[in-house]
C-alpha cells in the first residue's frame, strides 16, 4: 500500500488519507463557468491540477494530523457500502480506513473528527456497517460541526437521497452521542491547541475550514479546485449561497496571498497543497513538497 503523502508544517505533520480520485466528468459539472478555455489559459494548473484540454482533476482524501497530542481527523470523505444517487460515489468499497491505518491512525484511535460541513462526500466515514447497522467508525472520538450548519438541515426540505445520507452518516453518531454542535464566533473558534475552526459560508451556512497551528489550512469546499485562485467568480454547482462563497473565497485568498501559511484543497489532486501568491488579476497557487 502506499504511503500517504505528508506535509511538516512547525511541529506538525498532517497526512493527506487517500480515497478515490474523481471522474474526469466531475470538474464539468461541479464548476460549470470553468470553462476549458479558461482552465487552458492557466498554465500553471498543468499537469497536476488539470489536462492539456482543460479537464479538472479533482480527488476525495482526508487529512489526519496529531496536534497537541490530539489525534485529528479532518472530513470522512464518501465511505463503503452506502447507497449515493451519484454513480461514482455509490457503494464504494476502497482501503480507506487501511490507508488511514498505515498512516498511524486506526479508526479506535482517533480522538476528534471534524466535519467542515455536512455534505455527502465529507460524512461517509463518519459510519461503516457493523452488526447489521450503521455504526460510529470512530468509537472513541468527539465528532465536531456547527451549529449553523446543524440548524439549517434540520429545517432543510431534504430530497431522498439526502435524507438517506443523513440516516447512514449523520444521525447514528448523533443517536451514539458522538456529535458535538459548537457555536461559532465570526471571529473563528479554538477547539484546542492549535486547531482552530473558521467560518467560511457560502457552500453552505455553517461550513468551516480549519487552521493547524499557525501556519496551514484546510479548505473543505469553500475553494474546490485552483481554478478558483485565478478566477475566483467561478463557483460550485452546488453552492448554497454563491453570492456569500465567492465573497469568502476572495476573502480567505487575499488574507492568505503572500503568507508563509500552506493551503491544503480538500478535493486538490496532488501536490494538493500550496502557498497562495498574487497573479494578475487573481491569484495563483505555487505547490510545496515541505
Amino acid at each position: 500500500m502506499p504511503a500517504s503523502q505528508s506535509w511538516t508544517v512547525g511541529n506538525l505533520t498532517i497526512h493527506r488519507i487517500d480515497e478515490i480520485a474523481l471522474p474526469p466528468h466531475t470538474g464539468a459539472w461541479l464548476l460549470p463557468a470553468a470553462t476549458p478555455e479558461l482552465v487552458t489559459e492557466q498554465r500553471w494548473l498543468q499537469p497536476d491540477f488539470a489536462d492539456t484540454d482543460g479537464t479538472l482533476n479533482l480527488d476525495s482524501h482526508t487529512f489526519a494530523a496529531t496536534i497537541d497530542g490530539l489525534r485529528v481527523l479532518v472530513d470522512t470523505g464518501i465511505g463503503n457500502g452506502k447507497t449515493r444517487a451519484n454513480p461514482a460515489w455509490n457503494n464504494l468499497d476502497t482501503d480507506y480506513l487501511q490507508r488511514l491505518a498505515a498512516a498511524g491512525f486506526p479508526p479506535e484511535s482517533i480522538d476528534l473528527v471534524v466535519l467542515t460541513h455536512l455534505h455527502t462526500d465529507h460524512v461517509g466515514w463518519n459510519t461503516h456497517w457493523h452488526n447489521g447497522s450503521w455504526s460510529p467508525t470512530f468509537p472513541n472520538a468527539r465528532y465536531l460541526t456547527s451549529r449553523t450548519e446543524w440548524s439549517f438541515w434540520a429545517d432543510y426540505d431534504m430530497d431522498e437521497p439526502r435524507q438517506q445520507m443523513f440516516d447512514d452518516s449523520i444521525h447514528p453518531i448523533n443517536d451514539a452521542g458522538l456529535l458535538d454542535i459548537l457555536e461559532i464566533p465570526d471571529s473563528g473558534l479554538d477547539v484546542s491547541p492549535g486547531l482552530r475552526l473558521l467560518p467560511t459560508p457560502g457552500h453552505t451556512p455553517g461550513h468551516l475550514a480549519v487552521q493547524l497551528g499557525h501556519s496551514a489550512l484546510i479548505t473543505g469546499d469553500c475553494i474546490h479546485h485552483p481554478i478558483q485562485f485565478a478566477h475566483p467568480t467561478i463557483g460550485s454547482c452546488v453552492d448554497i449561497n454563491p453570492h456569500q462563497a465567492e465573497s469568502t473565497r476572495r476573502a480567505l485568498l487575499h488574507s492568505l496571498a503572500g503568507t508563509e501559511t500552506l493551503l491544503l484543497g480538500t478535493h486538490f489532486p496532488s501536490p494538493t497543497t500550496g502557498l497562495v501568491v498574487n497573479d494578475e488579476t487573481g491569484y495563483r497557487l505555487i505547490p510545496s513538497d515541505r
